[in-house]
Order: C-alpha cells, then structure tokens, then sequence
C-alpha cells in the first residue's frame, strides 16, 4: 500500500494560534482537558491592526512596533478540530486589543519519526 493510500484515513487539521504569552499555561491546560496531547509553542513578534504601541521608558516615549507574542501549533484530527478552536479562543481572551488569531489549515500527511506510523496514528 502506498503512502498516500495509507493517509487516506481521519481527516486532519493543523491549528496555529497566536496568543498573548502570559496566556500560555491556560490555553496548555484548556488543551489538555480535552485530550490534545502535543502542541508546539514557539516565541514570535508581530502586530495586527492596532499596528504596536506606544511605551515610556525612563520619561521617553517611543513605539513598540512588534509585540511579543507566542505561536501554538497543534495537529489533531479534524473532528477534534473545533473543540480546539473553542478552547484556545476561551482560554486565550482577555477581551483586550492584541488578543490574537486562531487560523485552522488542512494538514495533508504526518509521519511519527520514531515509528514510522502515517496519518493520525502519528498524531
């Protein structure tokens, strides 16, 4: 059986959110609490449309033009797909500016190095 006809099982999806870091440790147990077992978290910068801000330092202003952020990335079976979702957006909101973004991406193949295994066996 080729790779692909392997793969051709459970649909999967590929979740990146990015969130406020102080944020982290509740959307980790939020995740968690409904079964994601792997996530991947990386420090980023960056700004939406509130473009940065500003800041005083030592009676200076000066702007802030990328604010600190983290990117989560999560692969999970596409039935899992909105339950992530919801609990990285409930987990994640301070109701504030600069809360962030969930994107939701088709994830075509996953191999598990370790074991070879294909498709959401390797989830």
């Amino acid at each position: 059986m080729h790779k692909a006809e392997q793969e051709k099982g459970l649909p999967m999806k590929y979740i990146i959110a990015v969130i406020k870091p102080f944020k982290l440790e509740e959307v980790r147990e939020a995740l968690g609490a409904i079964g994601v077992q792997g996530i991947t978290v990386t420090e980023v910068k960056g700004h939406g449309r509130q473009r940065g801000h500003t800041e005083f330092y030592r009676g200076a202003e000066y702007a802030v033009s990328f604010v600190p952020k983290l990117r989560i990335e999560v692969a999970v079976e596409q039935s899992l797909a909105a339950k992530v979702v919801e609990a990285i957006q409930t987990a994640a909101k301070t109701g504030q500016i600069g809360d962030g973004k969930i994107f939701v991406l088709p994830l075509e193949s996953a191999t598990r190095v370790r074991t070879g295994e294909t498709g959401a066996a390797a989830l």
